[in-house]
């Protein structure tokens, strides 16, 4: 059986070299080959021996030559394939997400407050991509770790522990196999805690003229706990090596995520494929993600 692909997006910029880097660790965990894949519209044909002087193509060259010259320090065993393609990029990375495992891409913050600044192409990428879609800021290809927030009761000890740890945005008001399926096993090949977060604000009922009623909060929280456990119950069952912690948080779903997710190793968040509204969407969840979390996230389609 052939190996696995699984293919970084590269512009020559810091966060591509990022998007590299991560994705090498990824590929050489899984035993996986990485390809790194450049695309300029202006790639021009010629004959292999043309003069360094007189060849067009130097600059696409320099920047898939510098990723692999990068990757091969970290990795000198990693099988690699050097792809140029002259070709628009949201097309060709479209291709690269449907013949791949996995696509990595760099992401950009520009401010203080080190948001996500995604580009059109990155955007419509990633809202449209087949397959999962790993975004890297620059800085971001190192794993991190950092223990989980307060939460609800966890399912192993390592919720004790403040090493590695994967965050999925789980919600419960529809299927979820295909992020489920690749969080668990990125926790897997890790060798890290899952934390599935779930976040729900409280119903009216819970609120009085003086606060919240505490009894009706541990009700709900209670419930929604159960139908968080329910849920992983089957992949925890799958996955008996991975250690799950449960968190159910009293917030908007995208605040509770982005809380969480301070510290991780590696966020998952879903996108689906058919929206009820016209052209490509992310969600406000993946929306806030992306913009706000520090830590590589993967957009995971499902249905």
């Amino acid at each position: 059986m052939e190996p696995e692909t699984i293919t970084a997006g590269l512009d020559g910029s810091t966060e591509g070299l990022a998007a590299a880097l991560w994705a090498a660790d990824e590929a050489h965990r899984r035993g996986a080959v990485l390809r790194l894949l450049h695309a300029w519209i202006m790639l021009a044909a010629q004959a292999p021996d043309t003069a360094p002087e007189r060849d067009q193509n130097v600059f696409a060259r320099k920047v898939v030559q510098e990723a692999t010259d990068a990757v091969r320090q970290r990795h000198p065993q990693l099988p690699i394939i050097e792809d140029l393609v002259g070709d628009e990029p949201e097309p060709a990375l479209l291709r690269a997400a449907a013949e791949s495992r996995l696509l990595v891409l760099g992401s950009r913050a520009l401010t203080t407050w080190e948001s996500f600044v995604l580009g059109d192409v990155s955007l419509r990428v990633v809202a449209r991509a087949p397959g999962p879609v790993v975004l890297v800021r620059a800085g971001g290809a190192q794993p991190q770790g950092g223990a989980p927030p307060a939460a609800e009761p966890s399912d192993g000890p390592a919720a004790a522990a403040g090493g590695p740890r994967v965050v999925a945005a789980l919600g419960l008001g529809g299927p979820a196999e295909h992020l489920l399926a690749f969080a668990f096993d990125a926790a897997a090949s890790r060798g890290a805690l899952l934390q599935a977060v779930h976040g729900q604000p409280f119903p009216a009922r819970v609120y009085t003229p003086w606060g919240v009623d505490p009894d009706a909060a541990a009700e709900v929280s209670a419930a929604v706990e159960g139908e968080l456990a329910e849920a992983l119950a089957p992949w925890c069952a799958r996955f008996p090596g991975v250690l799950v912690q449960r968190t159910v948080l009293p917030d908007n779903p995208a605040r509770a995520v982005v809380e969480a997710a301070a510290g991780a190793g590696l966020l998952v968040v879903g996108r689906r494929r058919h929206h009820r509204l016209p052209g490509p969407r992310i969600g406000a969840v993946t929306h806030a993600a992306v913009h706000h979390v520090t830590c590589p996230v993967a957009v995971v389609p499902h249905d």
